[in-house]
């Protein structure tokens, strides 16, 4: 395997580890939705279907980009493609750089999953290198992709014992990225959020949506530092880092506060239906679940596949979104986003 193939691997198995969870709340708990004890509506008459990406899917949620790139990954995503399929909510794979290198194509999971939105993945920094634009396309041409996601993980890479420093020109590659790619362009951070700065920049260029990827789910500094065991590898550099970045739900008020109209999809942190239904009423659009799903895949050791298991996790948050607007009285997503409600100060 490639290096890029080893570490996407070893991503796995730190991924499910108790010890890669932020140290820091997404915040989800400051977020209060005011009960309604007289809801004027039918619990099960209340749609959440949505459009994403040209596509009616079924929830406002999908599941996040993970992994790619080796035989491992390649079961994974697979089975997610059968369960987004099934479940008729969008996938976004992990970075498509090591399956490209590798010469692993990915076109099988437009095979198991023609009609729901597929999302591509390619970091920043690979798309600013030499090259980078015609990388990108051959992610895209590759998945049929209804769009692709361009991953921004300053901090990942920084602590990263392979990891790229140089970010001079990703700016640039995403807004030549936005201008020539068949395909809308979502931008996402990996952990520590985007702030309201960067935000505009990126909408100014043209992104369709961003993704917050707040600080409070995953902790991708902390897998990378957990990854330096040799010697030389110095991981106490980065212990005051573990826990940088920006949380979810300060991601989406800040930036909605500062750009009303932005179409934002909340991540990091996001732990069931609630979560999801208090990002919507924050202001996002999507929502996007990743480290449930491969839990209930593969379990905490990843181990066998059981697609059961992510079915019925992936049905579990769609109920509690449902339930979510039944309990403020709204009939509809549109209708829940003026339902009372407060955020609690930090």
């Amino acid at each position: 395997m490639t290096k890029a193939a080893d570490r996407k691997d070893a991503h796995i198995a730190l991924a499910l580890d108790a010890a890669a969870q932020s140290g820091v709340d997404a915040g989800f708990g400051r977020v209060h939705l005011d009960h309604c004890a007289l809801p004027e509506t039918n619990l099960a008459a209340i749609d959440i279907n949505t459009m994403f990406l040209g596509k009616m899917v079924s929830a406002p949620v999908f599941i996040g980009a993970m992994t790619g790139g080796t035989k491992r990954a390649d079961q994974i995503n697979a089975a997610l493609a059968e369960i987004a399929h099934d479940q008729n909510i969008a996938l976004a794979v992990g970075s498509q750089r090591a399956s490209l290198e590798g010469g692993r194509s990915q076109k099988n999971l437009r095979e198991i999953a023609p009609n729901i939105p597929l999302i591509g993945n390619l970091g920043g920094v690979q798309l600013a290198r030499e090259g980078g634009l015609d990388l990108a396309r051959r992610a895209v041409d590759d998945l049929h992709a209804d769009a692709l996601a361009i991953h921004l993980n300053p901090l990942q890479e920084a602590a990263q014992l392979e990891g790229e420093t140089n970010w001079v020109g990703v700016a640039g590659a995403i807004e030549a990225a936005v201008s020539q790619l068949p395909c809308p362009v979502i931008v996402k951070e990996v952990g520590a959020g985007i702030s309201p700065h960067i935000a505009n920049q990126l909408f100014d260029m043209g992104v369709h949506a961003i993704d917050v990827a707040g600080l409070g789910g995953t902790n991708w500094t902390r897998i990378e530092t957990a990854r330096r065991t040799g010697p030389d590898d110095d991981a106490a550099r980065f212990a005051p880092f573990l826990d940088w970045g920006m949380t979810s739900v300060d991601c989406l008020i800040n930036i909605m506060n500062a750009r009303p109209d932005a179409y934002l999809i909340a991540s990091g942190g996001v732990q069931n239906g609630l979560d999801v239904a208090k990002s919507l009423w924050l202001g996002a659009s999507m929502a996007s679940m990743a480290g449930a799903v491969l839990r209930a895949l593969v379990g905490p050791d990843n181990g066998d596949i059981n697609r059961q298991n992510a079915l019925g996790e992936i049905a579990r948050w769609r109920d509690q979104i449902a339930l979510s607007l039944f309990l403020t009285g709204a009939s509809s997503l549109e209708d829940f986003k003026m339902v009372p409600g407060h955020v609690t100060p930090l």
